[in-house]
């Protein structure tokens, strides 16, 4: 039996619990955490609770919204069940590796088995000082907890892997960063909060011995079909390398920037995690960057994947005591299976922009005929989103390419496009109006446009949460024309425009 099936027939859960918490990773040995009580706040006000969330989690919506609950989620008060941790962790941080850097703002309350048996993290996020907040003051300003709120649910309508937001509470206080703000706390859902960091905590110890039970315990929970492979851990390696050159292409195919893809932000369940100075790209630009701290455009869009394969090389060198016994072929095995990143990505890739351009048939030539209308895109300032949008209805129709056109400074750069993409069209058997709705499936017509973001943050400051709460819910069905909410499809006028987002920290 697996560590984690064993530690969880320790402690069942309690389904009569409001959150039946079912704990296994605060019995891993001490090293791997330090327990730890949320802080304390001062006057917590319950701004938003994700129902659906809370239903497949089996915790009870009702609960979370009294003033129980409020005080559980405030970290004013313990759960039942719950065994708070901070998590230690390192990182390669822009490349510079840290030792130690852990949960100096978050505290993991525990773990929940939802409705079709999936584990899941249960984690305040800015709840308070741990031993890991090198001399931060563990706490959170409002704007960035309503950043990751809006995004990671966004996300997760749009179909990419990531964590999830449960609820957003006020603190009642206030915590300073460039200027004085009202502090909030996030309840964030992981599949775990295990990380390329984690494992790099214990290898940069020399403790072989946790970095296995830290293995072991990662295997069981995520990928248990590894366990009979004739060398688990490279096996594991393996299915991580995949699961993370996925998530890039998702990425790439929304127009997703993370901002900070340094190794502690790098989740080996094969989510997208920690939304700090993350946006999403308007008109198309590969080397776009938002992120006030990447200075040097490491984390840019077009980089996205080349920093998840060099993370990956990281995990690998974290892994190295372990695959094939810690012998000679380990870093042979190791490399092999890092070079096979670039397989995984194009092909996730090139079945997802197929997708976008309505091509069912795999045809030579579709990767080129993808890269030049990007190219096309960014040499006329073309909306990312709104450009595969406006194709959807410009592959039942050609009467559809004006709104195509409208999106470009130079129309006739689309038209000599359009016209090998129509040849190509006609390979397809696929009938016209079916192509549409499948292209309508995976174009959105709503993204959470930067813009949007900082009004909602602004009003929010200023006690106005309306349209925090009006952005959610049109972020909800992205896919959806819904035309009274047309303008949040719009990109932002030159006075909206964000150009750096930040980390919050």
């Amino acid at each position: 039996m697996s560590q984690l099936a064993e530690k969880s027939c320790v402690t069942p859960a309690d389904a009569a619990a409001p959150i039946p918490f079912d704990n296994t990773y605060a019995r891993m040995p001490e090293a791997f955490f330090e327990r730890v009580k949320p802080a304390a706040v001062a006057a917590p006000k319950l701004l938003r609770v994700n129902d659906a969330l809370a239903r497949q989690l089996r915790i009870d919506s009702a609960f979370l919204k009294s003033p129980e609950g409020v005080a559980v989620l405030s970290g004013n008060e313990i759960a039942p069940g719950s065994d708070p941790i901070a998590q230690a962790y390192a990182g390669h941080q822009f490349g510079s590796f840290v030792p130690q850097l852990g949960d100096g703002r978050a505290v993991l309350l525990g773990e929940v088995v939802d409705a079709a048996g999936k584990r899941f993290d249960i984690q305040l996020k800015g709840s308070g000082q741990t031993r890991f907040s090198r001399r931060g003051d563990g706490r959170a300003a409002l704007g960035p907890v309503i950043r990751e709120y809006i995004v990671s649910e966004a996300m997760a309508a749009l179909g990419i892997p990531t964590t999830r937001s449960l609820a957003v509470l006020l603190t009642g206080e206030q915590v300073m960063r460039e200027r004085v703000l009202p502090g909030g706390i996030l309840t964030r859902v992981a599949s775990s909060h295990l990380r390329v960091g984690t494992f790099q905590y214990f290898a940069a110890r020399g403790d072989v011995e946790n970095l296995r039970a830290l293995a072991d315990y990662a295997i069981a929970r995520h990928y248990p079909d590894v366990r009979s492979a004739g060398d688990p851990y490279l096996a594991f390696f393996d299915v991580v390398v995949a699961a993370l050159a996925r998530l890039s292409a998702r990425w790439m195919l929304i127009g997703f920037i993370h901002g900070v893809l340094n190794t502690d932000n790098t989740a080996i369940a094969g989510e997208t995690i920690d939304y700090g100075p993350c946006a999403f790209i308007d008109a198309y630009r590969p080397d776009k960057v938002f992120s006030s701290i990447d200075q040097f455009g490491r984390y840019a869009f077009e980089n996205q994947p080349a920093a998840v394969a060099w993370n990956l090389a990281r995990f690998a060198e974290a892994l190295l005591p372990l695959i094939a016994d810690g012998g000679a072929k380990a870093i042979e095995c190791a490399n092999a299976s890092i070079a096979a990143f670039d397989d995984h990505f194009n092909a996730a890739y090139l079945a997802g922009m197929r997708r976008k351009l309505g091509l069912v048939r795999e045809v030579e030539g579709d990767l080129e005929l993808a890269s030049d209308l990007l190219a096309r895109m960014a040499e006329n300032g073309a909306d990312f989103t709104l450009t595969f949008r406006a194709l959807c209805g410009a592959a039942a129709d050609a009467k559809g390419d004006a709104e195509v056109r409208g999106l470009f400074a130079n129309p006739s750069a689309f038209d000599e496009w359009a016209g090998r993409w129509r040849q190509r069209l006609s390979l397809e058997e696929q009938p016209a109006e079916m192509r549409r709705t499948d292209m309508l499936s995976v174009n959105p017509m709503f993204i959470p446009r930067n813009h949007r973001i900082e009004a909602a943050i602004r009003d929010a400051e200023a006690g106005r949460f309306e349209t925090f709460h009006e952005l959610v819910e049109v972020l909800a069905h992205p896919f959806d024309d819904q035309p009274k909410f047309a303008d949040y499809a719009k990109p932002p006028r030159p006075e909206e425009e964000v150009r750096q987002t930040f980390c919050g920290t």
